[in-house]
């Protein structure tokens, strides 16, 4: 059953709460905002209630993890700048985010956009905790959720406040449960490229995409412990011990479900991460060395094996991206993607967002999600407490 959207509702003379992630980068020297993707995303969905009339908007979100403290260097001024200076219009920016004081504020400002403090600077927003939920849901009329990257996490204003105002989803989150649930039912042949650093982190979502997809690319520091868990050496690359079983595992399992994993033939090697000497590209790893970044044949084999692909999930960067004597691969295999004109690409959100737009192709991809960890979990197949809260169409 489709969920309630703006589309559903009528904003004309109320006030409307909305949840964002407005969760930026932030410069550590200057604390000006580094990337903006997360406002622009938010940006369909604020026009749309403002253009239907809402007398009022008011938005809240998180900013880095203050852990229930007041941390004035996660405070939301800059992200108050940059939304007025991309709205076009001048923004309010409140210094708490509940209580009579805030209220009265609302009340009394003469701007029709209203941004609170950090949410996360009370404890009570991480717990859940259903007062403080009322608290927010006092300040409004109806609560929107456009905050697809926190949609994972049962805190209370992407979860609890639902239970209090009339509530809808907005367009962001509309367009991420479309397009990764092309994921769910892909066109064939589907392809998933899995990188990063951890087995760990991908062991759930592996499982639940065996049972779709016919291939997986396997690139990054997750690619070692797969090659160690097949007697292969590694050298001195990051395995993670604990878990060669499950990696045989998976690949069992592949092997009887006649899924194809695919795992680097090459590789770019260092012999040390803080002050390397020595760079090559090697298909064996020696002992010593570390890899960093997947070879030019890995990358010829990685696009072969996408030429004929309909749909693409790509998670994680193949190499140490953010280097850029380390970030070939992620480059080549970013391009590539770029090109597929046939498929339907996804990727999932993180550092392989952070890839996209760093290699200036995300705008040539089909959708480029939001939310990691929210990516994740729905690609997983669980249910996202910020959606599931909303009430279905009638």
């Amino acid at each position: 059953m489709a969920k309630l959207t703006v589309k559903d509702m009528d904003f004309k003379g109320k006030i409307v709460i909305m949840r964002v992630d407005f969760n930026v980068p932030l410069d550590k020297k200057t604390g000006d905002i580094t990337d903006d993707t997360r406002i622009k995303e938010a940006m369909p969905t604020i026009k749309y209630v403002l253009e239907k009339g809402a007398k009022k908007l008011i938005l809240m979100s998180h900013l880095g993890r203050p852990d229930g403290k007041v941390v004035d260097s996660l405070r939301m001024n800059p992200v108050a700048k940059k939304l007025s200076q991309i709205l076009g219009e001048d923004v309010e920016k409140l210094d708490d985010c509940v209580g009579d004081e805030i209220k009265k504020k609302i009340d009394a400002s003469p701007k029709k956009v209203i941004l609170l403090e950090n949410l996360r600077f009370h404890a009570e927003e991480e717990a859940g905790d259903e007062k403080f939920a009322k608290q927010l849901a006092s300040l409004a009329d109806i609560y929107v959720n456009d905050a697809f990257g926190t949609a994972h996490r049962a805190h209370a204003s992407t979860t609890v406040i639902a239970k209090f105002l009339p509530a809808c989803l907005g367009f962001l989150i509309e367009k991420e449960v479309k397009y990764l649930s092309s994921a769910l039912s892909p066109q064939k042949p589907y392809v998933v490229i899995l990188g990063g650093a951890k087995v760990s982190d991908k062991i759930d979502v592996i499982s639940s995409l065996m049972q779709r997809a016919d291939k997986f690319l396997i690139g990054g520091a997750m690619a070692y412990t797969f090659l160690k868990s097949k007697g292969e050496d590694v050298g001195a690359s990051r395995v993670e011990a604990d878990k060669l079983d499950v990696a045989r595992d998976i690949l069992k399992k592949a092997e009887s479900k006649k899924i194809k994993i695919v795992l680097p033939i090459d590789h770019l090697v260092i012999d040390n991460l803080e002050n390397p000497k020595v760079k090559n590209i090697v298909d064996k790893i020696p002992a010593g060395f570390l890899g960093v970044d997947i070879g030019p044949k890995t990358v010829e084999l990685f696009k072969k094996e996408l030429s004929d692909a309909k749909t693409v999930l790509w998670n994680g960067p193949v190499g140490i991206f953010e280097k850029d004597d380390y970030a070939k691969g992620t480059e080549a295999l970013a391009k590539c993607l770029a090109d597929l004109k046939q498929a339907t690409v996804i990727v999932g959100g993180g550092d392989s967002a952070s890839a996209a737009k760093k290699f200036k192709v995300a705008d040539k991809l089909s959708h480029v999600s939001t939310g990691g960890g929210a990516s994740l979990e729905f690609l997983e197949g669980k249910a996202l407490p910020g959606i599931a809260i909303i009430p279905d169409k009638k």
